[in-house]
């Protein structure tokens, strides 16, 4: 399908498109005045696609996944274990050492301590019975150290094991029912996994503490400077800890922080006070999640020729194959000025209360920046990298214009680039900043570890189905 038009409304909207993937030092010249020069034409292309598996992805999600749960669409267990680091906050300090009077042997102790996993939101039932292992870190995980999320803390030595170490088990339902389901309805409840750390405890020197909140005492008044700096409090005082599901099916907590608390008593004017102090996770400190599942069900999907596949987390990706050659054949001396793909979904045909969401966001980018585009932490320029986010009164989801990608794609052929028109859909999680004139910027692409699936129309059986619409342009004389 081949259509000249030469309307001068047209032209204009043309030149607008292509600008946003030229230089700006292009733009003056493009926007002549002489519009009856310009000839303009379009096409449309078949896209072929196919699903492949993301064996791991980078774990940098500010959301922590904890749990157990069965994908509805393929009988797979997948299982999110979660490592969390703690800090001091700012100026940190506790009450003077003379004013407590919880102490053991003249020495002063904490009465209890508790470990808390909070969280925002969950899949799942809220009243399946879980099962998890709270064990704390032998070192904590160094800045700038990239973790994948098939690493695994056990078999790397993270963990500290020992007889004092902490290694907790806790069975807890997310319904928690210490609370009534009014208290649990209140705006200023908090859902949070609680883990006691009562237990007697010993240090990485062999000092044994009555719970672990009477070592932290203890260290910040023999060395309270460990307390204000982050590098010192992770490597001296709290490397970390790890949850790791050791039993029950049916949920998956998205974990925001962290809390560790303990409770002292203090003598202030002639009473008796019970005293508590914290510490927390913030995004200034390292949080990721580790994921299992069977790659022998992900490799069955990825061999359904019918459909591709969007899943997450650390899944399966579609890539597309463009066809750039076909594009550029007889228009090497034209602008591709526009190039839009649409990407329609397959409804599910499967029914449950408990179906996976569909990816909110993808990003489409070539295929030899997977891991560089991640590991780098670029954003989605719409140059050779574009984001669409998903339509539900289309059920589709739309590129409008990767001309960018299709001139990069060309180039890299005629310079021996591998993969020269391969491209990649991932889905991802977006997060944008505000400037100073209020205006909203993207300022961070992560993966997606969020439990999403969709199926899209492709695959190698449907190679007429996927199609993408090019605009040329070109000045009759150049």
């Amino acid at each position: 399908m081949r259509i000249k038009l030469f309307a001068a409304g047209l032209a204009f909207l043309t030149i607008a498109f292509a600008s946003c993937d030229e230089s700006t030092d292009t733009i003056g010249s493009s926007l002549i005045s002489n519009v009856d020069n310009l000839d303009v034409s379009t096409d449309t292309f078949n896209v072929t696609s196919k699903t492949i598996i993301a064996d791991s992805v980078l774990s940098r999600s500010i959301i922590g996944y904890l749990g157990r749960v069965m994908d509805p669409e393929t009988g797979d267990i997948i299982t999110g274990d979660v490592m969390v680091q703690l800090h001091a906050m700012e100026n940190y300090s506790i009450i003077s050492e003379d004013s407590i009077i919880s102490r053991l042997d003249g020495k002063v102790i904490a009465d209890s301590c508790k470990l808390s996993i909070i969280y925002n939101s969950f899949y799942g039932d809220s009243l399946s019975q879980m099962k998890l292992n709270v064990y704390e870190m032998a070192k904590p995980f160094e800045e700038g150290t990239e973790f994948y999320s098939n690493y695994d803390p056990v078999k790397e030595g993270y963990i500290r094991v020992g007889e004092g170490a902490v290694n907790q088990s806790r069975s807890y339902t997310l319904a928690d029912n210490n609370y009534t389901i009014a208290e649990r309805s209140a705006s200023s409840y908090q859902p949070k996994i609680t883990i006691n750390l009562n237990d007697p405890y010993t240090d990485l020197q062999g000092n044994t503490y009555n719970n672990y909140g009477t070592y932290l005492l203890r260290q910040y008044f023999s060395n309270p400077s460990n307390f204000k700096n982050q590098y010192l409090f992770t490597h001296q005082v709290i490397p970390g800890f790890y949850f790791k599901m050791t039993g029950g099916l049916g949920s998956m907590a998205q974990i925001t922080t962290a809390q560790l608390s303990l409770w002292f008593r203090v003598e202030k004017n002639d009473s008796i006070l019970k005293y508590v102090t914290s510490f927390t996770g913030t995004e200034e400190v390292l949080q990721t999640t580790n994921f299992t599942n069977d790659k022998a069900l992900l490799k069955q999907m990825a061999e359904d020729n019918s459909c591709t596949y969007l899943k997450t987390p650390a899944g399966l990706f579609t890539e597309v194959t463009l066809p750039v050659d076909e594009i550029m054949s007889g228009h090497q001396n034209d602008s591709v000025n526009s190039a839009r793909i649409e990407i329609p979904r397959v409804n599910n045909t499967y029914s449950t209360n408990y179906s996976f969401d569909i990816p909110p966001t993808i990003l489409m980018i070539p295929k030899d920046s997977l891991h560089s585009f991640f590991a780098q932490s670029k954003i989605a320029d719409y140059r050779t990298s574009f984001l669409a986010s998903y339509s539900s009164s289309t059920n589709k989801y739309v590129f409008y214009n990767i001309s960018g990608l299709i001139n990069k794609m060309y180039k890299s052929k005629q310079n021996g680039g591998e993969n020269w028109n391969k491209a990649v859909l991932i889905p991802v999680s977006t997060e944008y900043s505000t400037t100073s004139s209020n205006s909203s910027v993207l300022s961070k692409v992560t993966h997606d570890m969020s439990l999403t699936s969709t199926k899209l129309v492709g695959g190698s059986l449907n190679p007429d189905k996927l199609k993408i619409s090019i605009v040329y342009g070109k000045f009759n004389g150049r």
